[in-house]
């Protein structure tokens, strides 16, 4: 069993100094987990990824648009994003902290 205190990955978070920060990749190779910080007034630079995703977000305050649609969302909020489809979060008003849930595993299909 893997148990994760958001504190921690926090603290991991903040050395790395990096907006993303992986925390697990199941052996199994199924599926990875993230951690993704946007400081308020941030541009998140992605590109459509070559897996699914699922964010779920822990704290803060923005927009996220996926494909054509553009909805706020704030600490609770469960966002899908299927492979290939263009999505980024925006009008970050809030430091936006947000679990992400890659299946298969980040860049496993990349170049593939």
């Amino acid at each position: 069993m893997d148990i994760w205190k958001m504190e921690d990955l926090a603290v991991a978070h903040a050395e790395l100094g990096e907006r993303y920060l992986e925390f697990f990749t199941a052996e199994t190779g199924t599926l990875s987990l993230g951690l993704y910080v946007l400081p308020a007034g941030d541009t998140d630079p992605q590109q459509p990824h070559s897996e699914d995703e699922i964010y779920y977000v822990v704290s803060g305050s923005a927009r996220m648009q996926v494909g054509d649609e553009d909805r706020e969302i704030g600490p609770g909020a469960v966002i899908f994003v299927e492979t290939d489809v263009p999505h980024r979060f925006h009008s970050i008003t809030e430091t936006l902290a947000v679990l992400v849930v890659f299946a298969p595993p980040r860049r496993s299909r990349a170049g593939a």
